[in-house]
């Protein structure tokens, strides 16, 4: 099988590995230093105790690549928009997307929303750009339940997690999507597949779209911002928010908060991606984990005065840094 990942990062270079050790041909599209990694050194995974190296074929350039089986698309959501520009080249009339990406995506509300079905959310796709460049019908949806750091370019460190969960948007259950299953489970992970996938990101989503931005403004690890009564409760209430938003999207989570809180607590202390983003001076995916949820909230006429506060605080203090483009 031949896997592209488009977006070497921490989660992109950790599927890359185990993939490639599995049989798979991989590649990947990279730029600057992290290109000149690959090409140079390969990709490497600390996990265990154990160093991991594979090498692939990476460049600048998908056209260099040619088209894909599968293309995993690792990145951050604000590159999404030049991933959709640039991806074409990868694509043939079989080739699946895999999406390993955090918060809300593009294709959300296709075949899925109740009333709000079909809706583009114009928080992540204003003009449409990204589903034109990555049609519908390719696309597998995931989630992703892992933590990885990036050490250096092209190098990857695994902390916990090995969960990932698989799903058409439509939810049916396709022969692609079990194929894809058998394929992450033969490459060592622990991989299933979602009769709703819609669901499984909704529910990761409930507990990190509160830690990641907050840890952005603090510095704080997911302990102490857990660990503060008066933090808590504002995460607790922008959850409600979101719980209402997701029953009114057919999505209901059958927890309340503090359930959530516990689960988190029991990962220890740790930097949320978005904290490490901050710390790395690159743009946060703020509108993927807020700014989506405050449009459905919209549009499902669900008040969220709470998350409104969450974004407004965030995206004010991440443009103060230059990490989240200018009103």
């Amino acid at each position: 099988m031949n896997v592209c990942i488009y977006g070497v990062g921490a989660i992109g270079g950790w599927l890359g590995v185990h993939l490639a050790q599995a049989g798979c041909t991989v590649s990947a599209v990279a730029r600057g230093t992290t290109l000149k990694a690959l090409q140079t050194a390969g990709l490497t995974l600390h996990q265990a105790g154990v160093v991991h190296n594979v090498q692939i074929r990476a460049s600048s350039q998908p056209t260099e690549l040619g088209v894909q089986d599968v293309v995993i698309i690792a990145v951050k959501a604000p590159a999404l928009a030049d991933v959709a520009a640039q991806i074409g080249p990868l694509l043939g009339s079989q080739t699946l997307v895999f999406t390993a990406m955090n918060g809300v995506p593009w294709w959300f509300l296709q075949g899925f929303g109740e009333r709000v079905a079909g809706t583009r959310l114009q928080t992540i796709d204003p003009r449409g750009d990204i589903a034109q460049g990555i049609p519908a019908a390719h696309v597998l949806g995931g989630v992703v339940h892992s933590s990885c750091s990036v050490d250096a370019p092209g190098v990857i460190r695994h902390h916990f997690g090995n969960g990932l969960i698989v799903g058409e948007p439509s939810g049916q259950a396709t022969v692609r999507a079990q194929g894809w299953v058998d394929e992450l489970v033969r490459a060592g992970f622990n991989a299933s597949l979602s009769a709703q996938i819609q669901k499984d990101i909704w529910y990761k989503l409930w507990g990190n779209m509160t830690v990641n931005p907050i840890s952005g403004m603090t510095g704080a690890t997911t302990d102490k911002i857990l660990n503060d009564d008066l933090v808590r409760g504002f995460i607790s209430t922008v959850m409600l928010e979101a719980k209402s938003i997701g029953e009114q999207l057919g999505i209901p989570i059958d927890q309340q908060p503090d359930d959530r809180h516990a689960i988190t607590r029991k990962l220890g202390a740790f930097k949320t991606s978005m904290l490490q983003d901050v710390e790395a001076g690159k743009t946060i995916e703020l509108d993927a984990l807020v700014s989506a949820v405050r449009e459905l909230g919209q549009l499902t006429h669900v008040a969220t005065p709470f998350t409104d506060a969450l974004l407004g605080l965030s995206r004010l203090h991440a443009r103060g840094l230059g990490l989240y483009p200018a009103e």
